[in-house]
């Protein structure tokens, strides 16, 4: 698989493409933003499986050039920043990025990360068959075809593991989903370390649908959708 790694630390950028050469993955290296969206360009070449993008760039902001990249192409984006609040992630994650790692980060969660993803990608838009085209949940109305999300009639741009986790607690209004469930059906794996992860993606669905009652938490269990009225 060819991985682009955004990454202005040439040591950092050359440590990390020994890790990731040892485990199978062709990398590419952008020193820079507008490096990175010069990589993006060649049609003729392999697409890139994953994007490794640090956040912390010389010429351009970490989260634009996300916004830029995901105009262009929808090969996954892992963001790798120090800033650990969530707010941050959720910004990334609005912006396009599929996943996130902070600093310092093991470098077998990174690795963990990059498959997820690259597996989530490879599998398919759709986790998995749904039994309805559309559902209407008071305001919210979800079309499974398009994966276009509306409230109040109103379009809500979604990442795709947003769409997916929504609809998957959507089919299903009420019942409890467990943590490894939703992680299991929407990440398409068992590592525990997904779960702070979940819970980033739950945030930023609250917040873009503009319904915080929607999703509620089931402490020490896991989250149901709760329908709102119309």
């Amino acid at each position: 698989m060819r991985l682009l790694l955004v990454e202005d630390d040439d040591h950092v950028a050359a440590a990390l493409s020994a890790v990731l050469a040892r485990h199978g993955f062709q990398v590419v290296h952008a020193r820079n933003g507008e490096d990175a969206l010069r990589a993006l360009l060649p049609p003729e070449k392999e697409p890139f499986g994953v994007i490794l993008l640090d956040l912390g760039l010389p010429d351009q902001d970490g989260y634009e050039v996300c916004g830029k990249i995901r105009k262009r192409t929808a090969t996954p984006v892992i963001m790798v920043t120090a800033r650990a609040d969530v707010r941050s992630r959720i910004h990334g994650l609005n912006l396009g990025a599929d996943d996130y790692v902070v600093k310092p980060y093991d470098t077998g969660e990174l690795l963990a990360r990059i498959h997820a993803v690259a597996r989530r990608t490879t599998g398919g838009e759709d986790t998995g068959p749904m039994p309805v085209a559309a559902l209407r949940l008071g305001p919210v109305h979800i079309e499974m075809p398009t994966r276009r999300v509306s409230v109040h009639d109103a379009e809500v741009q979604l990442t795709r593991k947003e769409f997916d986790l929504l609809a998957l607690l959507a089919q299903r209004p009420g019942v409890v989903f467990r943590r490894e469930q939703i992680i299991s059906e929407v990440w398409r794996t068992s590592w525990e370390g997904t779960g702070r992860t979940l819970e980033v993606h739950v945030a930023s669905l609250r917040s873009k649908l503009r319904l915080p009652a929607l999703i509620e938490t089931v402490r020490g269990v896991g989250y149901r959708l709760v329908a709102p009225s119309a």
